[in-house]
C-alpha cells in the first residue's frame, strides 16, 4: 500500500536478504540479517579499499563475493555478467555489507558480546546441505562443500559467528515496530490526496527519419553502443547422462530371484478371503449386550447404534489378520468364523467391548507363478534399478571426491559425455534463436553456470525415475559484441530510430516551453506537426498510484512530484517517444474522519519502522568503529572487474 515509502525498505543497509554466504550455503542457510551480510574482510590495510577500525577490506574479499553475486544472478538472470554488477553499484553494494559486518561485529565485542563456538556449531549443523545419508550432520559431506567454494572450517565459522553477532545486536532494534496515529496521520493523509492533469505522447514514429544513415553513422552508433550487440555469456557444459536404461542389465530378475520373491510373498497369491464388516466399540458391557440384542431382533446395526449415540464403522475387503490388528484377534477370529449378515457380540476388545456384523464375503482366488511372474518381474525390476542407480551413482561420486575428471568417470562406470553447443544459462543458442531450448538441458545447463572452470564435476538429478548426470564445465564463451557485418541491418534501423527520438524530444522540448508560459497543452500539441494519439485525462489518489499489483507508473509518479500548474515532459515506455504531463490540480487529502485509513497506514509504516531503527543504529556502529573509504581504490577495482565482462 505505502510503496512511496518502499525506498526504506530497500535501501541496502536496512533490508532483511538471506545471507549469500558460499554458494551452496546461500541457497541452505535460513537465517537473515539487516545487513545483508556475507563476509568479514579484515584483510591487510596496505591492500584495502575501505578500512573499518584497524579491519581492512580487500579488494580480495570484494572480488570473491562479486563474482558469487553474478554467478547466484546468472541462476535468476542468465547472461547477467560482471559488468553489470558494476554498472548496477554492486562493487559499493558489497563495500557497504562487509563495512556493516565488521563494524557490527567489534561493536558488538566492544560492548562485551560474544558468541559461543558452540552456538556457531549449532547453526552449521542444521544446513540441510550438510545433512549425510543418516539425515545427520556429516563432516566429509560439510568439508567437501565448503572445499568447493575455496573455503575451510575456520572461514565457515567466522562468517557464522558474524552473522550470530549482527542478529544478537540488530534483531531487538528491528522488533521496535510501533507506530502512533499522530505520526501516522500525515501519511494517510497523503493517500487521500487527489491530483488531476493531462498526458499526451510525441511519438517518435511521427517524426521524418531523414536520409539513410552513412556508413561512418552507423560505425560510429555501433561502438557507442556495444552492449545492445552483445551476446552474453554462453558456456559449453560436458556431460552423461545416467537412465535406468543404463542399468538395465543389472535391473533385470532372474528366474530365481522371481521365484524367491513368490515364494517369499506366497500369501499374497494363494485363495483367500476377504470380509466387509461394520464393528461398533462400546465402552460399558450392558450397554453393548442391549445393542447386540435390538440388532439379533432385526434392528440395522447403524440404526440401533445412532439411536444411542454411537457410529459404526465400516471396514472393506478386509483379510483376517489385518482384521485382527483393528480390533482384537477375538473379534477377527469371531467375524471370519461367522456366516454374511451374521451379527457377533459383544466380544472384549482392546478399548470396550465390540458388536460387529459380517456385510460381505469375498473370495480371492489364488494365483500361480506364472499368473504373478509380471507383476513380480515389475516389482523386482523397480527395486533392482533404483538400487543399480544408487550404488553407481555412490561410485561416482567418490571418484568425484578423489578428483577425477569426467572423462575418468565415464571410462569406468561405461558412459558416453556429450557437449552442449556454447548456450545461455536458459539452454538458447543465440546463433540459432528460432530452435526452442531442450528442456532436457535445463538441469545441465543450470549445473554448468553454477560452476567455475576448473571445478570439480557435479551430479545432477534428472527427473523422477532415479536418472542422473554427470556435468561439467568443459568452457565459458565471454559476452562478447556481434561483428557490425553481422548486425549491420539492425545498426541502421536503431540509427534511424535514435534520430526519430531525438527529434521527438526537441519537439517535446519546445512544447513543454510553451506550457510553461501557460499555453494549453491541446493548442501545443497542435502546434508541433507531430501525429499522437490525443491527450488523456488523468484523475488519481495516492493510494490507487500504489495499488496496482504491477508497479507504480513512472508517469503517475512523476505527476504526484509536481506543483499543481506545472508540466514536465518524460521518455514513454519502449523508446516510443517523449510524454508530456501537465498537473492542473491538487485537492489535499485528510484522514482524520477515515479511522480504517489510519489503521492501514499504521500497520505499513510498523512493518518497516523497524527496519529503519537497524538502519540507523548499524550506521551509528559502524561510525562509532570509525570509517575510511579509499576512492582511488575502489574505482581500480571497479575498472578491473567491469573489463572482466561474463568472466567469472
Amino acid at each position: 500500500m505505502l510503496s512511496f515509502f518502499r525506498r526504506i525498505v530497500n535501501s541496502k543497509a536496512g533490508v532483511f536478504i538471506t545471507l549469500a554466504l558460499l554458494g551452496i550455503i546461500a541457497l541452505s542457510f535460513a537465517a537473515g540479517d539487516v545487513t545483508g551480510l556475507s563476509s568479514g574482510g579484515g584483510g591487510l590495510l596496505g591492500s584495502s579499499v575501505e578500512t573499518v577500525g584497524n579491519a581492512g577490506i580487500t579488494a580480495a574479499d570484494v572480488r570473491k563475493r562479486a563474482q558469487d553475486e553474478v554467478r547466484y544472478a546468472q541462476t535468476q538472470q542468465p547472461g547477467f555478467d560482471m559488468a553489470q554488477l558494476v554498472q548496477l553499484g554492486g562493487v559499493e553494494s558489497i563495500i557497504e555489507r562487509l563495512a556493516n559486518a565488521i563494524g557490527l561485529d567489534k561493536f558488538g565485542h566492544d560492548q562485551g558480546l560474544r558468541v559461543s563456538r558452540a552456538l556457531v556449531g549449532s547453526e552449521i549443523k542444521s544446513i540441510p546441505a550438510f545433512l549425510g545419508p543418516t539425515g545427520q550432520f556429516d563432516q566429509q559431506t560439510y568439508e567437501r562443500l565448503i572445499a568447493q567454494r575455496g573455503l575451510n572450517d575456520a572461514q565457515v565459522q567466522e562468517e557464522f559467528r558474524r552473522s550470530i553477532m549482527t542478529q544478537f545486536l540488530v534483531t531487538p532494534t528491528v522488533g521496535a515496530s510501533q507506530v502512533s496515529e499522530k505520526l501516522a496521520l500525515p501519511y494517510a493523509s497523503l493517500l487521500l490526496e487527489r491530483r488531476e492533469g493531462q498526458i499526451a505522447l510525441i511519438p517518435a514514429a511521427g517524426v521524418p527519419a531523414g536520409p539513410a544513415p552513412t556508413d561512418a553513422e552507423v560505425q560510429k552508433f555501433y561502438a557507442g553502443h556495444l552492449p545492445r550487440y552483445t551476446v552474453p555469456e554462453r558456456r559449453v557444459v560436458r556431460y552423461a547422462v545416467v537412465t535406468p536404461d543404463s542399468v538395465k542389465a543389472q535391473a533385470t530378475p532372474t528366474d530365481a530371484e522371481i521365484q524367491q520373491a513368490y515364494n517369499g510373498n506366497r500369501a499374497a497369491y494363494q485363495p483367500r478371503e476377504q470380509r466387509s464388516v461394520s464393528v461398533v466399540t462400546v465402552l460399558d458391557q450392558k450397554a453393548a449386550d442391549a445393542l447386540a440384542a435390538k440388532v439379533k431382533a432385526g434392528a440395522a446395526l447403524g440404526v440401533a447404534a445412532r439411536a444411542s449415540g454411537l457410529e459404526p464403522r465400516t471396514i472393506e475387503k478386509v483379510e483376517k489378520s489385518a482384521l485382527a490388528t483393528q480390533t482384537s484377534a477375538a473379534v477377527a477370529d469371531a467375524l471370519f468364523a461367522a456366516q454374511k449378515g451374521a451379527v457377533v457380540g459383544p466380544i472384549k476388545g482392546s478399548i470396550g467391548f465390540v458388536v460387529a456384523q459380517v456385510d460381505g464375503i469375498t473370495q480371492v482366488a489364488g494365483r500361480s507363478l506364472a499368473q504373478a511372474r509380471d507383476e513380480i518381474v515389475q516389482t523386482l525390476t523397480r527395486s533392482k534399478t533404483t538400487d543399480a542407480l544408487s550404488k553407481m551413482q555412490n561410485k561416482i561420486d567418490d571418484a568425484l571426491s578423489d578428483n577425477a575428471n569426467i572423462n575418468e568417470v565415464a571410462s569406468d562406470q561405461k558412459l558416453t559425455v556429450s557437449a552442449t553447443k556454447p548456450l545461455l544459462a536458459s539452454g538458447i543458442d543465440p546463433d540459432d534463436a528460432a530452435t526452442k531450448p531442450d528442456a532436457r538441458l535445463a538441469p545441465i545447463m543450470q549445473a554448468g553456470f553454477a560452476a567455475e572452470e576448473g571445478d570439480t564435476p557435479t551430479i545432477v538429478a534428472l527427473g523422477t525415475d532415479g536418472g542422473f548426470a554427470v556435468v561439467a564445465l568443459d568452457r565459458v564463451v565471454r559476452a562478447a559484441p556481434r561483428p557490425l557485418a553481422q548486425v549491420r541491418a539492425q545498426v541502421v534501423k536503431d540509427v534511424i530510430a535514435e534520430r526519430q527520438r531525438n527529434a521527438a524530444k526537441q519537439i517535446a522540448a519546445q512544447a513543454l516551453a510553451k506550457l510553461d508560459k501557460g499555453a494549453a497543452l491541446a493548442t501545443v500539441l497542435s502546434q508541433t506537426g507531430a501525429r499522437g494519439p490525443a491527450p488523456q485525462r488523468i484523475d488519481t489518489t495516492r493510494a490507487q498510484l500504489n495499488a496496482d499489483r504491477r508497479g507504480v507508473d513512472p508517469t503517475l509518479a512523476l505527476l504526484f512530484s509536481m506543483k499543481q500548474g506545472s508540466a514536465k515532459m518524460l521518455a514513454a515506455p519502449n523508446n516510443l517517444g517523449w510524454l508530456l504531463v501537465k498537473l492542473d490540480r491538487v485537492t489535499p487529502g485528510d484522514a482524520k474522519t477515515k479511522p480504517g485509513v489510519i489503521a492501514a497506514t499504521r500497520a505499513d509504516l510498523g512493518r518497516v519502522i523497524g527496519q529503519e531503527y537497524a538502519q540507523q543504529f548499524t550506521r551509528a556502529a559502524v561510525e562509532t568503529i570509525g570509517i575510511k573509504r579509499k576512492p582511488d581504490a575502489i574505482a581500480e577495482l571497479k575498472r578491473e572487474l567491469a573489463g572482466q565482462g561474463g568472466n567469472q
